[in-house]
């Protein structure tokens, strides 16, 4: 505390300080030096100026500012195994009792140690090795391959290169035992060595079919190892480009959901990931793990992580027992009611067709989603209701629909076979009867009606008379009714006149001082054309229109 108050700056010092500052920025008085004795700009702004605290600059500079120059590092490695000269003939004081050498201690020693060493026999005493400082700089210290040297490696490829003249070595004896009984071809070495070359070149070439899948070809071990897609296959990304289908992470190349939901997982290519989950023995070992669990709630003691192979025997003989007794249910149930020929047989559940699509209707009947069944009718077909041998609608009569079986006209009635269709045979031909009998009825009436009805002469006069009599009282009625019309629209037109008059004295005077008598006109009694002329004429003051001025009849 106390060094950072002792240089603390007085206001006379800050003011000279600033003072000088602007001098030297007006160029009135010379510029600030640094530590190499280079002019400082004074323009320069003070937060570049002032140096870090952690440097404790003392004097102004810019060294700060200025990139740190790099030291020269070495670029080489150790030399292994390098002596400085011939080793000595007498051990030396300080030397490694083991060795005999001075550059390092009996402890560092990495020769074998000797049952007695170098400072008791003075034999076989190691020269010096060159001791090595090397300032090596951030990347050659963790350089694994610095200091390598390649001619090393030629170890390892002589090594393969024998195996590799082993290996055609055993295949050309192969070969010679093989044409080894048809010795007349002549088939020497050299030709049995071009063939074992032709063969090689087979086996490391392929076609461009087979080498889409292959990333590399291991020749010694004879492996592929495999791409991890196919080139040829769609990617899962590809199966549906709407935006909110199945999600896809790019990282581990993983589709769970299905991409195609509404397609039938048969027809398509790729159904998910999570499809392979539920596939092959997944759901067999689900079932056995709900088993385990349920027998565990009960007090048995099952577990299948513990003894695996003692809960899969003991479900599988719990499957048996529960088959059994629901076929030894199903026997009892069938031999006490019987109907054993009703029931579906294995044949026929596999002939109905079965699918996994979802489809969802409206209350109305229209598809929400999924696809739409190709179907022949939306009604059942080959029902036989009610015993009957054919369907509903087989036959027509009369405009009703009915059962050809028995000719019978209502649905819910139950078959009665050709007994009934005889009954209905008869029931036709009495009610064609019947129609027959009221037919010759009627024209026998409407024969006798035409003989009884003579009319005379007069009689037909004075009809004829009355009809003229009749069209001449309409023309008058309309006569009438014209002339009553033009009278009434006369008077209407009147009293518009009379009220339009009516409505100027009222705009004019003021209407309180008009002074009111209802018995001062010749006929107070109000007539239906002036009430009609005053209602036409009147304001309405609730009318938006009524103040309305069109400017282009003005």
């Amino acid at each position: 505390m106390a060094s950072s108050i002792s240089h603390r700056k007085t206001r006379d010092e800050y003011k000279k300080e600033k003072e000088l500052d602007e001098a030297r920025k007006a160029g009135n008085a010379p510029a600030e030096l640094d530590e190499e004795g280079k002019e400082i700009n004074p323009h320069i702004p003070e937060y570049i100026l002032k140096a870090p605290w952690y440097l404790n600059a003392n004097k102004p500079s810019l060294k700060h500012q200025r990139g740190v120059t790099k030291k020269e590092m070495d670029k080489g490695w150790y030399l292994r195994g390098a002596t400085t000269g011939e080793a000595a003939s007498k051990y030396r004081k300080g030397a490694c009792e083991n060795c005999g050498a001075m550059t390092h201690k009996t402890k560092d020693c990495c020769e074998r140690p000797r049952k007695l060493g170098a400072k008791f026999t003075n034999e076989d005493i190691k020269p010096d090795e060159v001791i090595q400082k090397l300032e090596l700089d951030y990347d050659s210290k963790r350089d694994p391959y610095n200091g390598y040297d390649p001619s090393s490696y030629k170890e390892v490829m002589d090594i393969y290169e024998k195996a590799d003249t082993e290996r055609k070595k055993k295949k050309l004896q192969e070969l010679i035992k093989q044409h080894g009984g048809n010795k007349k071809t002549g088939d020497d070495d050299e030709t049995l060595s071009k063939e074992l070359m032709d063969n090689e070149e087979k086996e490391g070439s392929y076609d461009s079919e087979t080498i889409a899948p292959i990333q590399k070809l291991d020749q010694k071990s004879r492996t592929t190892i495999r791409n991890l897609r196919i080139r040829e296959d769609t990617a899962k990304y590809l199966y549906n480009l709407d935006v909110n289908s199945a999600f896809y992470e790019p990282k581990s190349r993983s589709m769970r959901e299905n991409p195609l939901p509404n397609a039938n997982p048969n027809d398509i290519k790729f159904a998910g990931d999570n499809f392979a989950r539920t596939s092959g023995e997944t759901k067999e070992f689900r079932d056995l793990q709900r088993f385990a669990w349920e027998a565990q709630e009960k007090g048995q003691d099952v577990d299948i992580s513990s003894a695996p192979s003692q809960a899969a025997l003991l479900h599988a003989d719990f499957l048996r027992k529960k088959e059994q007794l629901k076929q030894q249910t199903r026997n009892q149930l069938l031999s006490k009611y019987g109907g054993e020929e009703h029931l579906l047989k294995q044949d026929d559940i596999d002939k109905v067709p079965q699918s996994e699509i979802y489809t969802e209707y409206s209350s109305s009947g229209k598809l929400i989603k999924g696809e739409e069944k190709i179907v022949k009718s939306k009604y059942e077909e080959d029902v036989f209701l009610n015993n009957h041998k054919s369907i509903w609608g087989s036959y027509w009569e009369n405009g009703q629909w009915g059962f050809a079986c028995c000719r019978q006209l209502i649905k819910n009635a139950y078959c009665t076979g050709e007994k009934g269709k005889l009954l209905r045979e008869k029931q036709l031909q009495q009610q064609q009867q019947k129609q027959e009998n009221q037919q010759d009825q009627e024209n026998n009436d409407n024969t006798t009606t035409t003989t009884t009805t003579t009319t005379s002469l007069l009689e037909l006069h004075l009809n004829k008379s009355n009809e003229e009599n009749d069209k001449y009282n309409k023309k008058e009625e309309k006569r009438k009714e014209k002339k009553e019309k033009k009278e009434k629209e006369e008077k209407l037109k009147k009293a518009l006149k009379d009220q339009d008059e009516l409505n100027k004295k009222s705009v004019e005077k003021d209407e309180r001082k008009i002074k009111y008598n209802s018995l001062s006109a010749d006929d107070y009694n109000v007539s239906e054309e002036q009430m009609e002329a005053y209602n036409l004429k009147r304001k309405r003051s609730d009318d938006p229109m009524a103040n309305f001025k069109d400017d282009i009849d003005n």
